[in-house]
Protein backbone atom coordinates (compact mmCIF):
# COMPACT_ATOMS: atom_id res chain seq x y z
CA UNK A 1 0.00 0.00 0.00
CA UNK A 2 3.18 2.20 0.28
CA UNK A 3 3.89 2.57 -2.97
CA UNK A 4 0.55 2.87 -4.51
CA UNK A 5 0.00 5.81 -2.28
CA UNK A 6 3.35 7.25 -3.33
CA UNK A 7 2.88 6.69 -7.00
CA UNK A 8 -0.98 8.66 -6.65
CA UNK A 9 1.02 10.88 -4.96
CA UNK A 10 3.35 11.89 -7.78
CA UNK A 11 0.57 11.82 -10.14
CA UNK A 12 -1.34 14.63 -8.75
CA UNK A 13 2.04 15.94 -7.96
CA UNK A 14 2.47 16.51 -11.80
CA UNK A 15 -0.62 17.81 -12.11
CA UNK A 16 0.66 20.74 -10.65
CA UNK A 17 2.91 23.01 -12.32
CA UNK A 18 4.19 24.64 -9.02
CA UNK A 19 5.16 22.01 -7.78
CA UNK A 20 8.19 21.85 -10.08
CA UNK A 21 8.78 17.69 -9.63
CA UNK A 22 10.64 16.08 -12.70
CA UNK A 23 8.86 14.04 -15.74
CA UNK A 24 9.99 10.40 -16.23
CA UNK A 25 13.90 10.37 -16.95
CA UNK A 26 14.13 13.48 -14.98
CA UNK A 27 15.53 14.09 -11.69
CA UNK A 28 15.97 16.96 -8.91
CA UNK A 29 19.47 17.44 -8.29
CA UNK A 30 22.47 20.30 -6.47
CA UNK A 31 24.06 21.86 -9.11
CA UNK A 32 27.26 24.47 -7.95
CA UNK A 33 28.61 25.69 -10.92
CA UNK A 34 27.82 26.13 -15.21
CA UNK A 35 30.21 26.38 -17.65
CA UNK A 36 29.01 28.51 -20.39
CA UNK A 37 30.81 26.86 -24.03
CA UNK A 38 30.80 28.49 -27.32
CA UNK A 39 29.52 26.84 -30.69
CA UNK A 40 33.32 25.82 -31.12
CA UNK A 41 33.33 24.38 -27.84
CA UNK A 42 35.48 26.48 -25.94
CA UNK A 43 35.27 27.78 -22.83
CA UNK A 44 34.38 31.90 -23.56
CA UNK A 45 34.48 32.87 -19.47
CA UNK A 46 34.69 31.52 -15.90
CA UNK A 47 32.62 28.94 -14.51
CA UNK A 48 29.02 31.03 -13.19
CA UNK A 49 28.59 30.39 -9.84
CA UNK A 50 24.65 29.02 -8.94
CA UNK A 51 24.97 28.89 -5.65
CA UNK A 52 22.62 30.98 -3.35
CA UNK A 53 23.68 32.84 -0.34
CA UNK A 54 21.98 31.98 3.06
CA UNK A 55 23.59 33.63 5.36
CA UNK A 56 27.13 32.92 5.67
CA UNK A 57 26.13 29.91 4.18
CA UNK A 58 26.42 29.15 0.05
CA UNK A 59 23.75 26.28 -0.90
CA UNK A 60 23.88 24.90 -4.50
CA UNK A 61 20.56 25.61 -6.44
CA UNK A 62 18.04 22.57 -7.61
CA UNK A 63 17.71 21.86 -11.28
CA UNK A 64 15.43 19.35 -13.08
CA UNK A 65 18.62 17.55 -14.96
CA UNK A 66 18.63 13.96 -16.44
CA UNK A 67 18.02 11.14 -14.18
CA UNK A 68 21.35 10.45 -12.09
CA UNK A 69 22.70 6.89 -12.73
CA UNK A 70 22.78 4.41 -10.08
CA UNK A 71 26.21 4.18 -8.85
CA UNK A 72 28.00 1.91 -6.57
CA UNK A 73 31.93 1.38 -6.64
CA UNK A 74 31.91 1.60 -10.37
CA UNK A 75 32.59 4.15 -12.78
CA UNK A 76 29.23 5.22 -14.66
CA UNK A 77 28.58 8.69 -15.78
CA UNK A 78 25.47 11.20 -16.09
CA UNK A 79 24.22 12.45 -19.24
CA UNK A 80 24.66 16.63 -19.61
CA UNK A 81 25.70 17.01 -15.62
CA UNK A 82 27.96 15.52 -13.05
CA UNK A 83 30.93 16.16 -10.60
CA UNK A 84 33.77 17.46 -12.20
CA UNK A 85 35.53 14.21 -11.61
CA UNK A 86 33.50 13.30 -14.80
CA UNK A 87 33.11 16.71 -16.74
CA UNK A 88 36.57 17.76 -16.58
CA UNK A 89 38.66 14.46 -15.20
CA UNK A 90 39.67 16.59 -12.19
CA UNK A 91 38.90 16.70 -8.51
CA UNK A 92 39.87 16.80 -4.91
CA UNK A 93 39.89 12.88 -4.58
CA UNK A 94 43.81 12.68 -4.76
CA UNK A 95 42.69 10.02 -7.40
CA UNK A 96 44.36 11.72 -11.07
CA UNK A 97 44.08 8.02 -12.62
CA UNK A 98 40.04 7.87 -11.40
CA UNK A 99 38.96 11.03 -12.60
CA UNK A 100 40.34 10.46 -15.68
CA UNK A 101 38.72 6.84 -16.15
CA UNK A 102 35.38 8.98 -15.25
CA UNK A 103 36.15 11.64 -17.73
CA UNK A 104 36.57 9.37 -20.08
CA UNK A 105 33.26 7.67 -19.12
CA UNK A 106 31.51 10.77 -19.51
CA UNK A 107 32.80 11.79 -22.58
CA UNK A 108 31.58 8.14 -24.22
CA UNK A 109 28.37 8.72 -22.89
CA UNK A 110 27.51 12.21 -24.06
CA UNK A 111 29.01 10.56 -27.88
CA UNK A 112 26.75 7.66 -27.26
CA UNK A 113 23.82 9.70 -26.95
CA UNK A 114 24.37 12.66 -28.75
CA UNK A 115 26.07 11.56 -32.18
CA UNK A 116 23.92 11.45 -35.14
CA UNK A 117 21.46 14.21 -34.36
CA UNK A 118 21.81 18.04 -35.55
CA UNK A 119 21.59 20.34 -32.60
CA UNK A 120 24.47 23.10 -32.07
CA UNK A 121 24.33 22.76 -28.22
CA UNK A 122 25.35 19.01 -28.52
CA UNK A 123 27.67 19.49 -30.95
CA UNK A 124 29.30 21.78 -28.86
CA UNK A 125 29.29 20.10 -25.79
CA UNK A 126 31.37 16.89 -27.96
CA UNK A 127 33.26 19.30 -29.04
CA UNK A 128 34.46 21.05 -25.63
CA UNK A 129 35.21 17.32 -24.36
CA UNK A 130 36.93 15.97 -27.22
CA UNK A 131 39.22 19.20 -26.72
CA UNK A 132 39.78 19.44 -23.05
CA UNK A 133 42.66 18.76 -21.48
CA UNK A 134 41.66 17.77 -17.34
CA UNK A 135 45.34 19.74 -16.67
CA UNK A 136 43.73 22.76 -17.17
CA UNK A 137 40.61 22.70 -14.48
CA UNK A 138 43.61 24.18 -11.45
CA UNK A 139 43.40 27.16 -13.81
CA UNK A 140 39.96 27.97 -13.67
CA UNK A 141 38.52 30.42 -11.40
CA UNK A 142 36.55 28.78 -8.52
CA UNK A 143 38.46 25.82 -8.70
CA UNK A 144 38.70 24.62 -5.32
CA UNK A 145 35.20 25.62 -4.62
CA UNK A 146 33.75 24.07 -7.64
CA UNK A 147 36.39 20.68 -7.19
CA UNK A 148 34.31 17.55 -6.39
CA UNK A 149 30.98 19.83 -6.87
CA UNK A 150 28.19 19.23 -10.16
CA UNK A 151 28.17 21.55 -12.46
CA UNK A 152 26.11 21.71 -16.15
CA UNK A 153 26.74 23.30 -19.17
CA UNK A 154 25.06 26.54 -21.20
CA UNK A 155 25.75 27.73 -24.49
CA UNK A 156 27.05 31.06 -25.01
CA UNK A 157 23.98 33.55 -25.75
CA UNK A 158 21.54 31.48 -24.28
CA UNK A 159 19.76 31.24 -20.83
CA UNK A 160 18.49 27.88 -20.66
CA UNK A 161 21.33 25.27 -19.94
CA UNK A 162 22.30 22.75 -22.37
CA UNK A 163 19.97 20.03 -20.73
CA UNK A 164 16.81 22.02 -21.58
CA UNK A 165 17.25 22.50 -25.29
CA UNK A 166 14.08 20.41 -27.32
CA UNK A 167 16.10 18.56 -29.19
CA UNK A 168 18.57 17.08 -26.59
CA UNK A 169 15.24 16.40 -24.54
CA UNK A 170 13.69 14.36 -27.09
CA UNK A 171 16.98 12.47 -28.05
CA UNK A 172 17.23 11.61 -23.99
CA UNK A 173 13.39 10.58 -24.17
CA UNK A 174 14.50 8.53 -27.21
CA UNK A 175 17.46 6.99 -25.36
CA UNK A 176 15.52 6.15 -22.48
CA UNK A 177 12.95 4.29 -23.82
CA UNK A 178 15.54 2.46 -26.10
CA UNK A 179 17.53 1.50 -23.23
CA UNK A 180 14.89 0.17 -20.56
CA UNK A 181 15.06 -3.03 -18.44
CA UNK A 182 14.40 -5.85 -21.66
CA UNK A 183 12.40 -8.22 -18.60
CA UNK A 184 8.80 -7.19 -18.43
CA UNK A 185 6.40 -8.34 -15.78
CA UNK A 186 2.97 -7.31 -14.39
CA UNK A 187 3.84 -4.36 -11.97
CA UNK A 188 3.19 -4.97 -8.19
CA UNK A 189 1.97 -0.90 -8.08
CA UNK A 190 -0.19 -0.88 -11.21
CA UNK A 191 -0.98 -3.77 -12.34
CA UNK A 192 0.32 -3.67 -15.92
CA UNK A 193 2.68 -5.58 -17.64
CA UNK A 194 5.85 -3.10 -18.04
CA UNK A 195 9.43 -3.57 -18.27
CA UNK A 196 10.77 -4.17 -14.48
CA UNK A 197 13.21 -1.72 -12.84
CA UNK A 198 16.28 -3.54 -11.81
CA UNK A 199 17.01 -0.82 -9.34
CA UNK A 200 15.46 1.84 -7.86
CA UNK A 201 16.60 5.78 -7.44
CA UNK A 202 17.81 6.36 -4.18
CA UNK A 203 15.74 8.24 -1.32
CA UNK A 204 17.64 11.07 -0.37
CA UNK A 205 16.58 13.37 2.86
CA UNK A 206 16.11 10.91 5.83
CA UNK A 207 18.07 11.71 8.87
CA UNK A 208 21.31 9.45 9.44
CA UNK A 209 20.88 8.29 6.36
CA UNK A 210 24.02 8.26 3.75
CA UNK A 211 23.84 11.03 2.18
CA UNK A 212 24.39 9.72 -1.21
CA UNK A 213 20.41 8.24 -0.79
CA UNK A 214 19.34 4.83 0.73
CA UNK A 215 16.93 2.54 -0.78
CA UNK A 216 13.41 1.67 0.00
CA UNK A 217 13.67 -1.69 -2.20
CA UNK A 218 16.37 -3.72 -3.03
CA UNK A 219 17.95 -7.12 -2.82
CA UNK A 220 21.64 -7.23 -2.98
CA UNK A 221 22.52 -10.38 -1.64
CA UNK A 222 21.43 -13.81 -2.82
CA UNK A 223 19.89 -14.51 0.35
CA UNK A 224 17.18 -12.47 -0.27
CA UNK A 225 16.49 -13.42 -3.94
CA UNK A 226 14.23 -16.39 -5.35
CA UNK A 227 13.48 -18.27 -8.52
CA UNK A 228 16.81 -17.19 -10.29
CA UNK A 229 15.93 -14.05 -10.07
CA UNK A 230 18.41 -10.96 -9.53
CA UNK A 231 18.03 -7.74 -7.54
CA UNK A 232 15.04 -5.92 -7.63
CA UNK A 233 13.35 -8.40 -10.34
CA UNK A 234 12.60 -10.22 -6.80
CA UNK A 235 9.92 -7.57 -6.54
CA UNK A 236 8.70 -6.30 -9.96
CA UNK A 237 7.89 -2.29 -10.09
CA UNK A 238 7.71 -1.00 -13.48
CA UNK A 239 10.78 1.76 -14.57
CA UNK A 240 8.12 3.87 -14.39
CA UNK A 241 6.41 3.36 -11.19
CA UNK A 242 9.82 2.77 -9.55
CA UNK A 243 10.36 6.72 -11.01
CA UNK A 244 7.36 8.14 -9.77
CA UNK A 245 7.50 6.53 -5.88
CA UNK A 246 11.03 7.97 -5.53
CA UNK A 247 10.08 10.86 -6.80
CA UNK A 248 7.12 11.72 -4.66
CA UNK A 249 9.44 10.81 -1.70
CA UNK A 250 12.57 13.03 -2.35
CA UNK A 251 9.75 15.44 -3.05
CA UNK A 252 8.05 14.77 0.26
CA UNK A 253 12.14 14.72 2.50
CA UNK A 254 13.47 17.74 0.51
CA UNK A 255 14.88 20.36 2.55
CA UNK A 256 12.52 22.97 2.87
CA UNK A 257 9.93 20.61 3.05
CA UNK A 258 7.19 21.16 5.46
CA UNK A 259 5.54 17.63 5.09
CA UNK A 260 8.12 16.18 6.73
CA UNK A 261 9.46 15.62 10.68
CA UNK A 262 12.20 14.03 12.31
CA UNK A 263 11.91 12.51 15.64
CA UNK A 264 14.53 10.59 17.11
CA UNK A 265 16.08 8.33 14.37
CA UNK A 266 12.73 8.58 12.57
CA UNK A 267 11.74 10.51 10.05
CA UNK A 268 8.05 11.24 9.24
CA UNK A 269 6.33 12.19 5.89
CA UNK A 270 2.43 13.28 5.34
CA UNK A 271 0.28 13.76 2.42
CA UNK A 272 -3.15 13.57 1.35
CA UNK A 273 -5.37 12.66 -1.99
CA UNK A 274 -6.00 16.39 -2.36
CA UNK A 275 -4.55 19.35 -1.41
CA UNK A 276 -5.20 19.90 1.90
CA UNK A 277 -3.86 22.46 4.91
CA UNK A 278 -3.01 19.88 7.34
CA UNK A 279 -0.23 19.12 4.83
CA UNK A 280 1.13 22.89 5.49
CA UNK A 281 0.02 22.73 9.15
CA UNK A 282 1.37 19.28 10.77
CA UNK A 283 5.03 19.86 9.90
CA UNK A 284 5.13 23.38 11.49
CA UNK A 285 3.48 21.99 14.81
CA UNK A 286 5.74 19.19 14.84
CA UNK A 287 8.82 20.55 13.52
CA UNK A 288 12.36 21.25 14.94
CA UNK A 289 12.47 25.14 15.28
CA UNK A 290 16.07 25.08 14.57
CA UNK A 291 15.69 23.48 11.34
CA UNK A 292 12.52 25.02 9.99
CA UNK A 293 13.41 28.85 11.65
CA UNK A 294 10.35 29.25 13.20
CA UNK A 295 7.72 27.55 16.16
CA UNK A 296 4.28 26.65 16.53
CA UNK A 297 2.03 29.94 16.81
CA UNK A 298 4.45 32.56 14.87
CA UNK A 299 1.46 33.13 12.04
CA UNK A 300 -1.95 33.51 12.63
CA UNK A 301 -3.37 31.44 10.15
CA UNK A 302 -0.98 28.25 12.64
CA UNK A 303 -2.40 29.51 15.57
CA UNK A 304 -5.96 29.74 14.50
CA UNK A 305 -5.64 26.29 13.36
CA UNK A 306 -4.12 24.79 16.76
CA UNK A 307 -6.70 26.64 18.84
CA UNK A 308 -9.43 24.87 16.50
CA UNK A 309 -7.66 21.95 17.09
CA UNK A 310 -6.91 21.48 20.47
CA UNK A 311 -11.00 23.18 21.11
CA UNK A 312 -12.10 19.80 18.88
CA UNK A 313 -13.81 22.38 16.58
CA UNK A 314 -14.26 21.78 12.72
CA UNK A 315 -12.02 23.27 10.50
CA UNK A 316 -12.95 25.73 7.72
CA UNK A 317 -12.40 24.23 4.12
CA UNK A 318 -11.09 20.69 5.25
CA UNK A 319 -12.80 17.81 3.56
CA UNK A 320 -12.53 15.72 6.90
CA UNK A 321 -13.36 12.07 5.07
CA UNK A 322 -10.54 12.88 2.63
CA UNK A 323 -7.60 9.96 3.14
CA UNK A 324 -4.24 10.82 4.77
CA UNK A 325 -1.05 9.28 5.02
CA UNK A 326 1.60 8.98 7.51
CA UNK A 327 4.99 7.31 6.57
CA UNK A 328 7.48 6.90 9.29
CA UNK A 329 11.32 6.06 8.05
CA UNK A 330 14.43 5.30 9.69
CA UNK A 331 17.87 4.58 8.20
CA UNK A 332 19.05 0.90 7.70
CA UNK A 333 22.79 0.83 6.27
CA UNK A 334 22.59 1.57 2.73
CA UNK A 335 18.57 0.92 3.12
CA UNK A 336 15.56 2.32 4.62
CA UNK A 337 13.29 0.50 7.41
CA UNK A 338 9.45 1.53 7.38
CA UNK A 339 8.70 2.11 11.29
CA UNK A 340 5.32 3.59 11.11
CA UNK A 341 2.54 3.49 8.07
CA UNK A 342 -0.82 5.05 8.69
CA UNK A 343 -3.72 5.23 6.48
CA UNK A 344 -6.54 7.91 8.00
CA UNK A 345 -8.95 10.62 7.50
CA UNK A 346 -8.20 14.05 8.04
CA UNK A 347 -10.62 14.34 10.77
CA UNK A 348 -8.95 11.47 12.54
CA UNK A 349 -5.76 12.82 12.42
CA UNK A 350 -7.06 16.64 13.75
CA UNK A 351 -9.22 14.63 16.26
CA UNK A 352 -6.12 13.05 17.73
CA UNK A 353 -3.60 15.81 16.89
CA UNK A 354 -6.03 18.24 19.26
CA UNK A 355 -6.35 15.49 22.14
CA UNK A 356 -2.70 15.17 22.45
CA UNK A 357 -2.35 19.30 23.20
CA UNK A 358 -5.05 18.97 25.44
CA UNK A 359 -3.53 16.01 27.13
CA UNK A 360 -0.60 18.19 27.19
CA UNK A 361 -2.30 21.27 28.89
CA UNK A 362 -1.05 22.72 32.07
CA UNK A 363 -0.58 25.98 33.84
CA UNK A 364 2.60 27.65 32.11
CA UNK A 365 5.39 28.63 34.43
CA UNK A 366 6.13 31.65 32.38
CA UNK A 367 4.71 33.95 30.00
CA UNK A 368 7.37 32.89 27.63
CA UNK A 369 6.58 29.14 27.83
CA UNK A 370 5.20 28.07 24.21
CA UNK A 371 1.29 27.05 24.52
CA UNK A 372 1.76 24.55 22.17
CA UNK A 373 5.50 23.02 22.31
CA UNK A 374 6.69 20.90 19.46
CA UNK A 375 7.39 17.41 19.49
CA UNK A 376 11.35 18.37 18.79
CA UNK A 377 10.92 20.96 22.24
CA UNK A 378 9.39 18.11 24.23
CA UNK A 379 11.66 15.40 23.20
CA UNK A 380 14.63 17.21 23.75
CA UNK A 381 13.64 17.76 27.50
CA UNK A 382 14.26 13.99 27.88
CA UNK A 383 17.87 13.98 26.75
CA UNK A 384 21.27 14.56 28.48
CA UNK A 385 21.98 18.20 28.17
CA UNK A 386 18.69 18.87 26.68
CA UNK A 387 20.76 17.64 23.06
CA UNK A 388 18.91 16.37 20.40
CA UNK A 389 21.73 14.10 19.42
CA UNK A 390 20.63 12.40 23.21
CA UNK A 391 17.43 11.58 22.23
CA UNK A 392 16.65 7.75 22.74
CA UNK A 393 16.59 6.48 19.34
CA UNK A 394 12.97 4.68 19.41
CA UNK A 395 11.49 7.41 21.72
CA UNK A 396 10.71 9.63 19.12
CA UNK A 397 9.10 7.31 16.53
CA UNK A 398 7.20 5.71 19.77
CA UNK A 399 5.95 9.45 20.67
CA UNK A 400 4.72 10.09 17.10
CA UNK A 401 2.74 7.45 16.97
CA UNK A 402 1.23 7.78 20.10
CA UNK A 403 0.21 11.09 18.71
CA UNK A 404 -0.69 10.05 15.45
CA UNK A 405 -3.10 7.10 16.12
CA UNK A 406 -3.96 8.65 19.98
CA UNK A 407 -2.46 5.51 21.74
CA UNK A 408 -1.32 5.72 25.07
CA UNK A 409 2.54 7.34 24.99
CA UNK A 410 5.74 4.83 25.31
CA UNK A 411 6.07 3.72 28.80
CA UNK A 412 9.87 4.97 28.30
CA UNK A 413 8.73 8.72 27.78
CA UNK A 414 7.56 8.63 31.20
CA UNK A 415 10.49 6.61 32.46
CA UNK A 416 12.90 9.16 30.55
CA UNK A 417 11.70 12.25 31.98
CA UNK A 418 11.47 11.00 35.80
CA UNK A 419 14.81 10.27 35.26
CA UNK A 420 16.03 13.44 33.86
CA UNK A 421 14.03 15.33 36.71
CA UNK A 422 15.96 13.01 39.24
CA UNK A 423 19.26 13.71 37.50
CA UNK A 424 19.20 17.93 37.39
CA UNK A 425 16.47 18.06 39.64
CA UNK A 426 14.48 20.41 36.94
CA UNK A 427 10.72 19.96 36.85
CA UNK A 428 9.97 22.71 34.35
CA UNK A 429 6.61 23.46 32.38
CA UNK A 430 7.40 20.95 29.22
CA UNK A 431 8.19 18.22 31.62
CA UNK A 432 5.27 18.88 33.79
CA UNK A 433 3.03 19.21 30.72
CA UNK A 434 4.83 15.47 29.54
CA UNK A 435 4.17 13.90 33.07
CA UNK A 436 0.61 14.83 32.67
CA UNK A 437 0.01 13.82 29.51
CA UNK A 438 1.21 10.13 29.77
CA UNK A 439 -0.68 9.81 32.81
CA UNK A 440 -4.25 11.41 31.85
CA UNK A 441 -4.06 9.57 28.61
CA UNK A 442 -3.10 6.10 30.00
CA UNK A 443 -5.99 6.33 32.87
CA UNK A 444 -8.73 7.30 30.09
CA UNK A 445 -8.22 4.40 27.97
CA UNK A 446 -7.03 1.80 30.71
CA UNK A 447 -9.49 3.09 33.42
CA UNK A 448 -6.99 1.65 35.82
CA UNK A 449 -7.20 5.20 37.57
CA UNK A 450 -9.77 7.26 38.71
CA UNK A 451 -7.79 10.03 39.35
CA UNK A 452 -8.99 13.27 37.56
CA UNK A 453 -5.21 15.45 36.41
CA UNK A 454 -6.33 18.82 36.20
CA UNK A 455 -4.38 21.61 34.26
CA UNK A 456 -3.65 23.61 38.18
CA UNK A 457 -3.34 22.79 41.24
CA UNK A 458 -5.90 20.02 43.11
CA UNK A 459 -6.53 20.73 46.33
CA UNK A 460 -9.24 18.15 46.56
CA UNK A 461 -7.09 15.47 45.34
CA UNK A 462 -6.02 12.69 48.28
CA UNK A 463 -3.33 10.59 46.31
CA UNK A 464 -0.75 10.03 48.28
CA UNK A 465 1.64 10.37 45.93
CA UNK A 466 0.60 13.86 45.02
CA UNK A 467 0.03 15.12 48.02
CA UNK A 468 4.32 14.28 48.99
CA UNK A 469 4.74 16.61 45.66
CA UNK A 470 2.95 19.25 47.27
CA UNK A 471 4.35 18.76 50.83
CA UNK A 472 7.54 18.94 49.00
CA UNK A 473 7.25 22.02 47.29
CA UNK A 474 5.49 23.32 50.27
CA UNK A 475 8.53 22.33 52.94
CA UNK A 476 11.43 23.88 50.27
CA UNK A 477 9.20 27.27 50.23
CA UNK A 478 9.34 27.15 54.10
CA UNK A 479 13.08 26.85 53.62
CA UNK A 480 13.66 29.94 51.03
CA UNK A 481 11.44 32.03 53.59
CA UNK A 482 13.59 31.14 56.58
CA UNK A 483 17.08 31.31 54.83
CA UNK A 484 16.64 33.74 51.71
CA UNK A 485 18.94 33.87 48.94
CA UNK A 486 20.01 30.22 49.73
CA UNK A 487 21.50 28.51 46.70
CA UNK A 488 20.81 24.68 47.25
CA UNK A 489 17.74 23.72 48.67
CA UNK A 490 16.18 20.80 49.93
CA UNK A 491 15.36 20.19 45.97
CA UNK A 492 19.30 19.94 44.81
CA UNK A 493 19.94 17.49 47.76
CA UNK A 494 16.53 15.09 48.61
CA UNK A 495 14.26 15.40 45.47
CA UNK A 496 15.03 12.08 44.08
CA UNK A 497 14.90 9.90 47.53
CA UNK A 498 11.88 11.86 48.80
CA UNK A 499 10.47 11.11 45.38
CA UNK A 500 11.00 7.34 45.48
CA UNK A 501 11.31 6.28 49.29
CA UNK A 502 9.62 8.85 51.14
CA UNK A 503 9.36 7.08 54.24
CA UNK A 504 13.46 7.86 54.75
CA UNK A 505 13.61 11.02 54.00
CA UNK A 506 10.19 13.17 55.01
CA UNK A 507 10.11 12.73 58.50
CA UNK A 508 13.55 14.41 58.69
CA UNK A 509 12.39 17.14 56.27
CA UNK A 510 9.71 18.26 58.27
CA UNK A 511 11.73 17.95 61.85
CA UNK A 512 13.59 20.76 59.89
CA UNK A 513 10.92 22.75 58.05
CA UNK A 514 9.66 23.15 62.01
CA UNK A 515 13.07 24.98 62.70
CA UNK A 516 12.89 26.97 59.48
CA UNK A 517 8.89 28.26 60.55
CA UNK A 518 10.09 29.73 63.61
CA UNK A 519 13.15 31.77 61.48
CA UNK A 520 10.05 32.71 58.97
CA UNK A 521 8.18 35.94 59.22
CA UNK A 522 4.96 34.58 58.56
CA UNK A 523 5.38 30.68 59.60
CA UNK A 524 2.06 30.52 60.68
CA UNK A 525 1.00 30.67 57.50
CA UNK A 526 3.32 27.73 56.13
CA UNK A 527 2.56 25.64 59.08
CA UNK A 528 -1.14 26.01 57.79
CA UNK A 529 -0.56 24.92 54.30
CA UNK A 530 1.60 22.08 55.72
CA UNK A 531 -1.19 20.66 57.89
CA UNK A 532 -4.23 21.07 55.22
CA UNK A 533 -1.43 18.98 52.70
CA UNK A 534 -0.60 16.02 55.46
CA UNK A 535 -4.07 16.01 56.67
CA UNK A 536 -5.03 13.01 54.11
CA UNK A 537 -1.45 11.63 54.56
CA UNK A 538 -2.15 8.71 56.70
CA UNK A 539 1.76 7.31 56.68
CA UNK A 540 4.59 7.64 54.18
CA UNK A 541 4.94 4.78 51.76
CA UNK A 542 8.13 3.41 51.44
CA UNK A 543 8.54 3.28 47.77
CA UNK A 544 6.81 4.83 44.77
CA UNK A 545 6.34 3.35 41.78
CA UNK A 546 6.88 5.20 38.37
CA UNK A 547 3.48 6.31 38.05
CA UNK A 548 3.79 8.06 41.76
CA UNK A 549 6.84 9.29 40.90
CA UNK A 550 5.45 11.27 37.96
CA UNK A 551 2.16 12.68 40.23
CA UNK A 552 4.92 13.55 42.63
CA UNK A 553 6.45 15.38 40.02
CA UNK A 554 3.48 16.86 39.01
CA UNK A 555 1.87 17.94 42.80
CA UNK A 556 5.83 19.77 43.58
CA UNK A 557 5.31 21.68 40.15
CA UNK A 558 1.28 22.77 40.71
CA UNK A 559 1.70 23.31 44.05
CA UNK A 560 4.77 25.65 43.17
CA UNK A 561 2.55 27.50 40.81
CA UNK A 562 0.10 28.30 43.84
CA UNK A 563 2.85 29.34 46.23
CA UNK A 564 4.86 31.86 44.07
CA UNK A 565 2.92 34.92 42.55
CA UNK A 566 2.78 35.62 38.83
CA UNK A 567 5.35 38.71 39.24
CA UNK A 568 8.03 36.58 41.09
CA UNK A 569 7.70 33.77 38.88
CA UNK A 570 8.59 36.16 35.22
CA UNK A 571 11.07 37.57 37.29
Amino acid sequence: MILPALNDYYQRLSDDPAAGVPLPGYSQQKIHFVLVIDANGKLVQSPVDLRNREGKKLTPRELIVPEAVKRTAGVAANFLWDNTGYVLGADNKGNPERARQCFDAFKERQHAIGDGFDDEGMIALLRFLDSWNPADAEALMFWEEMAGQNVVFQLDGERRYLHDRPKIRAAWRAYGADSGSATKAPCLVTGQVAPVARLHPAIKGVRGAQSSGAALVSFNLSAFESYGKKQNFNAPVSEEAAFAYTTALNHLLRFDSRQKVSAGDTTFVFWSERDNPLEHFLGNVFADPVATGDDPGDTKALRNFLEAVRDGKKLPGIDEEMKFHILGLSPNAARLSVRFWLVSSTAEITANVGQHFRDLAIDRRFDTDPEYPSLWRLLRETALQGKSENIQPLLGGGVARAIFTGTPYPQNLLAAVINRIRADHNINYLRAALIKACLVRRYRITKQNPMEVKMALNKESTDVAYRLGRLFAALEKVQRDALPGINTTIRDRYYGSASATPKTVFPQLIRLAQHHIQKADYGRVSDKNIEEILLEVKEFPAHLNLDQQGLFALGYYQQRQALYPKSEKNA
